[in-house]
């Protein structure tokens, strides 16, 4: 089920079950918090993960944008928008992680 986890996340969750657990309760409680759907979710935290350049984030937000609906057009828009927020290295990096998601797909 989590073969597309890092292995440093898996050893930090099975180090420190307790804060991933409490940080999967404050995850849940913001999706909770309004009313946009999960596609909408995933494409606006795949943004803020293009922003922060995380790149296991962007990864795992683009699987789960895909997973819910957005087509690979619409992720790929995502990390455009963020240029000029952003800045283009930060896209082309974002980029790369999406395409490599959907290769994998």
């Amino acid at each position: 089920m989590d073969d597309y986890l890092p292995d440093i996340y898996r050893s930090v969750r099975d180090r420190y079950p307790e804060v991933v657990t409490a940080l999967g309760t404050v995850a849940r409680a913001a999706e909770d918090a309004g009313p946009l759907d999960e596609r909408t979710r995933r494409l606006v935290k795949l943004a803020a993960s293009v922003g922060a350049q995380a790149q296991g984030a962007v990864r795992s937000n683009a699987r789960k944008a895909l997973d819910a609906g957005a087509s690979e057009d619409e992720v790929r828009q995502v990390a455009v928008l963020c240029v000029t927020t952003c800045g283009f290295p930060a896209v082309v990096a974002a980029m790369a992680w999406i395409d490599d998601v959907v290769a994998g797909r």
